[in-house]
């Protein structure tokens, strides 16, 4: 499944509307953290079809990032049942992410 880019516009139909667990990866494009996490992140939302995966450009969408309180990034965020289940901020593992999923 293709990667969503989140906006505080389709921000309720992709995440809050969802009936599965969503994976948020809150990133920016001068970050190189957020570049080195990213292909991981896409590679995730291709092999996994029980899950959604969107992205948040913090730059562009402040709103949302400040909703989340996102004060570092990369930060990762997953919600199941419109409630935040799990968070992590910086550079994981592939494996790591994917723990981060299992709820």
């Amino acid at each position: 499944m293709a990667v969503i880019e989140l906006t505080k516009e389709n921000f309720d139909k992709e995440v809050i509307e969802c009936d599965k667990p969503v994976l948020i990866d809150f990133w920016a494009s001068w970050c190189a953290p957020c570049r080195m996490l990213s292909p991981t992140v896409d590679e995730i939302a291709e092999e996994r079809e029980d899950i959604k995966v969107c992205k948040v450009n913090v730059d562009k969408q402040n709103e949302l990032a400040g909703a989340f309180r996102v004060s570092s990034i990369p930060m990762l965020v997953v919600i199941k049942d419109k409630k935040i289940v799990n968070t992590n901020v910086g550079v994981i593992p592939k494996e790591s992410i994917l723990k981060m999923l299992e709820i």
